[in-house]
């Protein structure tokens, strides 16, 4: 791993920042409040060609990796964006890697080449209510029929489900108690979301409202034999295949809130004078600032370990976890930080860190809560008993 500076990544930055340059606090903080998809920055994603970043190039895409797409979702995430810009793209920018890795050529000719357009949307649906974070638990059940599957069940906090034409979906086809291992039996589907056998009901929510979260109540939905995603029975590795990498990638949404943070308040601290001086010269304030700072840089390092390690094909469970949970924490500290230097105003809507506050929070819940990341750590790099 390299610290030499790349051309090619600073190529990168430069063009983010560029593009975001219109979208700015303002921008997200009408569409968080008036709960508005924000098509015009979506739009802009995809005419940069960033939708397409790790799509492979003989698909129209760009055929980079978790490095380069990590950039430039931090990117998006710093220029105030956060987890409203982010949500709004981050499945174009990464999450067809299933369809990638384990898609039939027929899958891969027919849907990869429309998500360098911004053409195609598609929600993940894996949470259930009853299962949570146990993705083992699930019971939304597809019954085999003539050409394809029937599928009942429930989903929850699927995002963007308003908007998209198809849904990584995952499924039992077998039930769990006659299953040898309890991640084996469930498949993979592309399906649709066809609002005959699909009621979508919005989640109302603390924050990230731009962009939708939602129930799913699915009914006899049919999805064709030529729709599955790798082989029936083994979707649970479809799934795990893209995991790191969207830890990676979250994380890197995650520092994105703290550095937008943190450059706020810097500029609150140094403009702000009270008792005839900028409350920056105050160490009360400007130490929890440089701590701040620090732990988003340290967090960072980790972060970078994980996606150098993945796009060269090592293992890299270890990094993933541990720089997601503490870019999440070094996130949320930022925002709390930032919060704190503007006092009472940081806490109305004008300053914009109580949206960055709220963003942060839910990186320390999703893609994975800190607590699942202990448990990782504990049993597959420790040792120790599984707690679960």
């Amino acid at each position: 791993m390299s610290f030499e500076k790349n051309d090619l990544h600073e190529d990168i930055r430069r063009a983010v920042r560029d593009m975001m340059e219109p979208f700015d606090d303002n921008y997200w903080m009408e569409h968080d409040n008036s709960h508005e998809f924000p098509w015009e920055f979506y739009n802009a994603v995809a005419k940069q060609g960033w939708l397409g970043i790790t799509i492979p190039e003989e698909y129209g895409g760009g055929g980079l990796g978790v490095t380069e797409a990590a950039i430039v979702e931090q990117e998006i995430s710093a220029s105030g964006g956060g987890m409203n810009a982010c949500s709004a793209v981050h499945i174009g920018i990464f999450g067809f890697d299933p369809i990638i890795r384990h898609g039939s050529d027929d899958l891969k000719q027919r849907f990869l080449p429309r998500v360098p357009s911004g053409d195609l949307h598609i929600s993940f649906a894996v949470t259930e209510p009853d299962a949570g974070t146990d993705t083992t638990g699930i019971t939304t059940f597809a019954r085999e029929v003539d050409g394809g599957y029937r599928v009942s069940g429930k989903k929850v906090w699927i995002t963007k489900a308003q908007q998209a034409e198809r849904m990584l979906l995952l499924v039992r086809t077998t039930k769990r108690e006659d299953c040898a291992k309890r991640t084996d039996g469930m498949t993979l589907l592309f399906a649709e979301m066809d609002p005959e056998h699909v009621q979508i009901r919005e989640i109302p929510k603390m924050g990230r409202n731009a962009v939708n979260t939602n129930e799913l109540f699915i009914d006899d939905l049919f999805v064709a034999d030529a729709d599955v995603v790798g082989e029936v029975g083994k979707g649970f590795k479809a799934i795990l295949a893209g995991l790191n990498a969207e830890r990676i990638i979250a994380s890197n949404a995650a520092l994105g809130i703290g550095r937008a943070a943190i450059r706020r308040a810097t500029a609150y601290a140094k403009e702000r004078v009270v008792f005839g001086r900028p409350i920056g010269q105050n160490q009360g304030v400007a130490f929890p600032l440089a701590e701040a700072l620090m732990r988003l840089d340290a967090a960072e390092l980790m972060v970078n370990k994980a996606a150098w390690l993945l796009d060269n094909g090592q293992p890299c469970g270890r990094e993933a976890n541990m720089g997601k949970f503490l870019a999440a924490d070094a996130a949320f500290k930022a925002a709390d930080v930032a919060l704190q230097t503007h006092g009472g105003y940081g806490f109305g809507k004008e300053f914009h860190v109580e949206r960055y506050f709220r963003e942060a929070r839910l990186k320390r819940i999703a893609p994975i809560s800190q607590e699942m990341v202990l448990n990782y750590l504990s049993e597959h790099v420790l040792g120790l008993p599984r707690s679960y």
